[in-house]
């Protein structure tokens, strides 16, 4: 059997070259002139986890080193080793030494690089003065704010959004026929639903899906990311807002006992089907300020079921306040 039969999807079908990867096109276009040039800066990728950041990395490196890339090329995450021996000794043992290839430096690529201690980023930063002769680094965060401001004046920073609906389609696709699967229309929609604009969360839910049928629908989808329907969530905060308080209860225990959802993941779907509720605009406004205090307080330790409950009665004061 090959290898790769093995392997997480997520992992199997990650792009091995620039051409492959989707999105991010103007990030991409950049990338390919480094490696037509054989020239490159620091770089710093920001963006939030599954958009295509190591993706891109690893990528560029392929092309730029080809069977050369053991031996230039460190991968090293930050989030595994964080302090300062890391910067003193891996990273600095890699960057003193001289390229082996036609490219004349080295990549070391420092995923979740906001990880690093204030301590190590700052030694990072005499590193990447030192030895930028020989070497370029490249760093991945999801928050830019936590890496220290001599960094980033010392790289080019790029920044990844979300992918968009059209660009996570297009891998499923390339997965359905790959693999052999029937994915229903409505289940695309519920795969993008459920996996906020992450390729690796949506391709990860899309494997879980494949080990119970070949058929994927978007209960199955549903059911496998032990999410709710969102017309389900929606019907649940519009019947609170309506006056129907024990029927909006009844779907509350639903998502509690028959979708396994913890409170936290139920207050983030509610607050998704925001727009969608035929209140007015101030009403939303109320609800959101809503939905922030008590998802506070359930990160404090509250009571779940008690604080959803009290949420639902809330709803119900919108429209009392004649808000609606």
């Amino acid at each position: 059997m090959k290898e790769s039969m093995f392997l997480p999807w997520t992992e199997k079908y990650r792009p091995k070259t620039l051409n492959e990867v989707i999105g991010h096109k103007d990030v991409v276009e950049v990338l390919r002139e480094f490696v037509k040039t054989k020239n490159m800066p620091n770089m710093l990728f920001a963006g939030p986890p599954g958009v295509g950041k190591t993706t891109c990395a690893i990528a560029m490196a392929h092309e730029l080193f080809g069977e050369n890339l053991d031996g230039n090329f460190l991968e090293l995450n930050a989030s595994d080793e964080r302090g300062i021996d890391v910067v003193r000794g891996k990273i600095k043992d890699f960057a003193r030494t001289l390229s082996m290839s036609d490219v004349p430096f080295k990549i070391i690529f420092l995923d979740e690089a906001d990880a690093l201690t204030p301590e190590a980023q700052h030694a990072l930063r005499r590193t990447m003065e030192l030895y930028s002769n020989v070497t370029r680094f490249i760093l991945s965060c999801n928050y830019s704010s936590k890496i220290i401001e001599p960094i980033q004046s010392r790289t080019t920073v790029f920044r990844f959004s979300p992918l968009k609906k059209e660009d996570v389609f297009s891998m499923i696709k390339r997965i359905e026929e790959k693999e052999g699967l029937t994915i229903d229309e409505d289940a695309y929609e519920a795969l993008f639903y459920t996996s906020e604009g992450d390729m690796r969360k949506a391709i990860n839910a899309l494997q879980g899906c494949s080990m119970r049928s070949n058929h994927i629908t978007k209960e199955l989808v549903y059911k496998t990311t032990s999410r709710a329907e969102p017309e389900k969530v929606r019907k649940m905060m519009q019947l609170a807002i309506d006056g129907k308080f024990h029927d909006a209860r009844k779907l509350l225990d639903d998502l509690f006992i028959w979708h396994g959802m913890s409170g936290e993941d139920i207050l983030l779907q509610m607050y998704k089907e925001i727009d969608n509720l035929s209140i007015e605009e101030r009403a939303k406004i109320i609800i959101i300020d809503k939905i922030g205090e008590y998802n506070f307080r359930l990160v404090e330790g509250a009571n779940e079921r008690l604080q959803l409950e009290a949420l639902l009665a809330q709803f119900l004061l919108v429209k009392n306040k004649g808000l609606r």
